[in-house]
């Protein structure tokens, strides 16, 4: 009964988001402009029964009802309750249920709150937005519809993939979909923009929440998922530039530029046509990820191997609304007023510079991951990884944390390096420390020695906006930028030393006997069976110390093996310092009694997911800042709306 229910409430949004894009664009007709006040409440009901349909799926996972097939492939009654709710979306026609449920509700928040834009482009906003859900409403409905029934019941599920089976699955799908689903927000705004030809300050100011939460979202998601891999995954990387690693990182190298965009434009009235491109390419990278993930045309741990035919459907889908949407800015780019102009060693000037090299870097990552697919297409097999990306996306890269570094301190419209030249001193020389340190260490790549340099010099420049201010008086996105880029400063950092200090070995040695790797004494005390509730391991006992007065801590790296479905992993054991991480994993058995162990020393490695975190932080600092703010607004605007009102009153009765 509650599949059916599900089933039903995903009908029933499906076809108000038919009506919503009916209602929306007939609306914007003379004929039909008493239709206007549909579109709004649809929205909002909308969102209510898509969400209502994931907690129905969220539901049928948590009691294991063998009898919906996407239960039964994906689940098993013995596993712990936290990732049979996590299989729910674990998978692809959970995923995709999220998805849709996600824009369902941005779309009816929309709907409910935003009151700034011109009631056109409003409509035309939430029209956009139906049309983008109508395609995967139908994609569901028609090639996956998740409360499929199953007959016979079995008499137990398939389970989830036991490499899923961690806690940062509960945060890393999530997080990234609802950055996915908020750039969906972005693009339809650009739409009902380009709609209405209300490409202005108004507009940015309505879609610059939406971006910044998009954006905090992605960041989360990469974040978490990157260190999800880096423990989960047994190889020690924290980034391999995987396809689908891939997929997620390009609609945030998107979303970034998108988000300085629309700044600059709700602040200053300018770039207006490069904000409305960017918010259809930032949406058109995450449909790429989504079809790369959902194509079948990847192998990886990351994607949903699942038929071509769906792959047709989202690429297809792709299709028609990027098509769409680009047909629409081609047609209506000449429309779109230049706004207001700057010089180039300005505030402007700076992020204009680094939106290019952000949109260089896109096109890098973007050709590398597509290439080898076409390549494959054309009978060719041709690997691409690190040793293409990370000198490509260097070359852009370094000149725009330069540039970074520098652009804040500009002034709007019109500045001159003169005016920051005693700013910068202090950086510079950290930069030319950084570099000579790393030359008098020696064995380190250019990139380490780059990245080490380069993030000395960004950490002490990011904070120079405060310099001069009354602390307590600061605005939050002024505490937001200045954290973000700290953060990107201290990620810089540990992915440096990460790169250039790192120490990695490989032994296969006795219980009782010890190695070092780094600064750190193993001795491998003993090795022994234990269970878990859906599975059993050899869990290696390792005594370690760091030097030689360092107490002695155990780890208990294990190489377990799951029985539903059957799977062997590695569960490694890290142990964090201020200064790094020893990380473990063990192996098989090897000949005579002994046992194969890989240890790795990464110094400052955890500086990485720190940065992230506050990248993240300071977005979250600056959306606070710009709600506050627009809160304000709307509350001094309604007071003095009222006391005119009330003053219209006093002269009539007078």
């Amino acid at each position: 009964m509650i599949a059916e229910l599900g089933l039903a409430a995903l009908w029933l949004a499906a076809a108000l988001a038919g009506l919503q894009l009916i209602a929306g664009a007939l609306a914007l007709t003379p004929r039909g402009a008493s239709l206007a006040g549909v579109v709004r409440p649809v929205a909002i009901v909308q969102g209510v029964l898509a969400l209502l349909a994931f907690a129905a799926l969220i539901y049928l996972f948590a009691v294991t009802d063998l009898s919906v097939k996407l239960v039964a492939m994906n689940s098993h009654s013995l596993k712990p309750l936290v990732f049979r709710v996590a299989g729910a979306w674990g998978n692809h026609e959970g995923s995709m249920l999220l998805w849709v449920t996600v824009m369902g509700v941005a779309g009816g928040l929309v709907a409910l709150v935003e009151r700034r834009l011109p009631e056109p482009t409003m409509l035309a906003t939430l029209a956009g937005q139906a049309f983008v859900s109508l395609g995967f409403y139908a994609f569901l409905l028609i090639a996956s519809n998740p409360f499929e029934r199953l007959l016979p019941v079995p008499q137990e599920g398939n389970g989830l993939n036991p490499l899923l089976q961690d806690l940062g699955l509960a945060f890393h799908p999530p997080t990234l979909y609802l950055g996915y689903v908020g750039l969906s927000i972005a693009f339809s705004f650009a739409v009902g923009a380009l709609v209405t030809r209300e490409v202005g300050p108004a507009f940015a100011k309505a879609m610059r929440p939406w971006v910044l939460g998009a954006w905090i979202f992605l960041t989360i998601g990469i974040t978490a998922g990157s260190y999800w891999a880096y423990y989960e995954l047994g190889w020690g990387g924290w980034w391999f530039w995987d396809p689908v690693e891939n997929a997620s990182l390009m609609p945030w190298l998107a979303a970034t530029a998108l988000l300085h965009s629309v700044s600059v434009l709700a602040s200053r009235d300018a770039l207006r046509a490069w904000t409305v491109m960017l918010g259809v390419i930032a949406f058109s990278m995450s449909m790429i990820g989504t079809f790369l993930v959902r194509s079948g045309i990847l192998t990886s741990v990351h994607a949903f191997a699942v038929d071509p035919q769906r792959g047709s459907f989202i690429l297809a889908l792709l299709a028609i609304n990027i098509g769409g949407a680009l047909t629409l800015f081609g047609l209506r780019a000449s429309s779109v007023t230049e706004g207001e102009r700057f010089a180039a060693t300005s505030r402007e000037g700076a992020l204009v510079f680094n939106n290019v090299m952000l949109s260089a870097i896109l096109g890098i990552v973007l050709f590398g991951t597509l290439y080898p697919l076409l390549a494959e297409a054309m009978g060719a097999k041709v690997s691409v990884g690190p040793p293409y990306f990370n000198p490509m996306s260097a070359l852009f890269a370094v000149p725009m944390l330069v540039v970074l570094a520098v652009g804040p301190l500009l002034r709007w419209r019109r500045d001159s390096f003169r005016r920051i030249g005693k700013e910068m001193v202090i950086p510079a020389m950290l930069v030319i420390a950084g570099v000579l340190a790393m030359v008098l260490v020696g064995g380190v790549s250019l990139l380490a020695t780059l990245g080490f340099a380069l993030a000395l010099g960004l950490a002490w420049a990011s904070v120079l906006p405060l310099k001069g201010r009354n602390l307590r008086r600061t605005p939050l996105p002024i505490w937001g930028m200045v954290t973000a880029h700290l953060g990107i400063a201290v990620s810089l950092l540990g992915m440096s030393c990460e790169s250039a200090f790192s120490v990695e070995k490989l032994v296969a040695i006795r219980p009782g006997e010890a190695t070092e790797v780094g600064p750190w004494q193993v001795k491998l005390d003993a090795i022994e069976p234990v269970a878990g509730p859906n599975w059993t391991a050899l869990e290696a006992r390792l005594l370690v110390r760091y030097g030689d007065k360092g107490r002695v801590i155990a780890l208990e790296p294990q190489a377990r093996s799951f029985w539903a479905p059957p799977q062997q992993t590695s569960e490694s054991a890290l142990l964090t310092r201020w200064n790094g991480q020893l990380y473990t994993v063990l192996g098989g058995e090897a000949d005579q009694g002994r046992w194969q162990l890989r240890l790795w020393w990464k110094p400052f490695v955890t500086l990485i997911w720190l940065g992230g975190l506050m990248i993240a932080l300071g977005g979250l600092l600056a959306l606070i800042g710009r709600v506050a703010a627009d809160i304000r607004r709307i509350v001094a605007r309604d007071k003095i709306e009222y006391r005119r009102e009330r003053q219209g009153r006093a002269g009539r009765y007078s």
